[in-house]
């Protein structure tokens, strides 16, 4: 039985690269997203069609029970979880407080901060019970820089890097790696930039910056770092990085 790799946040960027990372390494990726059963069925199928073991869920996160049963089934049917990546992003979008109403700041904050408190305590009992295991958490600069019109997302993602500091104090010393990894820039991928600029800019950016010019932050790229946090000794564990393009400013220098 292989191990598992949960990946919460499975899309075209970030997520799915991992997925096929770890799948190529010798996981089983069980891929997991909110919606476009066409497209998490064609990530699956390219995992599949290179020798490798993938499953796909819809999760809307949101929903009560969904992340408890999803582990469950997970754990019942297809094998132990030793990488959880979570994935899911919450931006809302630039808001004045005005415009920010009640309802999209609690969302924003389920599933940023509220459904990874979910996922680790399902999982990391599991977990320390086999001794081992690793969180790998995608963050934003909103984490560490609250911005005008960021009210919900930087609230957000700043408790969400919290609770990562909450969960290595009281699981590192129990076996478990969690690591915070704050995406400092722009994403080559069409599920989150692509949306946001629209496909004529977002295809301009790329090729001004993306591609071969390397500006762009390339998930598959992303996906090797993750795998060597997976892999990481104990004796040097990394619980927090920032990646950024070379071509962009640091979140502190701006």
């Amino acid at each position: 039985m292989k191990p598992v790799c949960l990946v919460i946040g499975a899309g075209a960027g970030i997520g799915g690269s991992v997925g096929k990372r770890f799948a190529a390494e010798g996981y089983h990726s069980v891929l997991c997203r909110r919606s476009d059963q066409q497209g998490l069925n064609t990530l699956v199928a390219d995992i599949q069609a290179q020798g490798d073991d993938a499953s796909g869920y819809l999760l809307n996160v949101v929903n009560e029970g969904v992340i408890e049963k999803l582990i469950a089934t997970v754990e019942q049917d297809i094998g132990p979880i030793e990488v959880v990546i979570f994935n899911l992003g919450a931006q809302t979008g630039d808001r004045d407080l005005q415009d920010t109403s009640y309802k999209a700041f609690e969302r924003c904050w389920h599933i940023a901060t509220f459904s990874l408190f979910r996922t680790a305590s399902v999982v990391c009992p599991l977990m320390v019970e086999r001794g081992k295991g690793s969180i790998i958490v995608t963050s934003a600069t909103a984490a560490v820089r609250g911005n005008a019109g960021q009210h919900a997302h930087a609230a957000a993602m700043g408790a969400r890097r919290m609770l990562c500091q909450s969960l290595n104090a009281e699981f590192g010393p129990k076996g478990l790696h969690i690591a915070h990894v704050l995406v400092d820039g722009a994403v080559d991928a069409p599920d989150t930039l692509g949306k946001m600029l629209g496909e004529e800019q977002f295809k301009a950016l790329r090729e001004t910056r993306g591609m071969e010019n390397d500006g762009l932050i390339l998930p598959e790229k992303v996906a090797d770092t993750y795998l060597h946090l997976a892999q990481q000794h104990r004796s040097t564990w990394t619980h927090e990085l920032d990646i950024r393009s070379f071509t962009d400013l640091a979140w502190w220098n701006h």
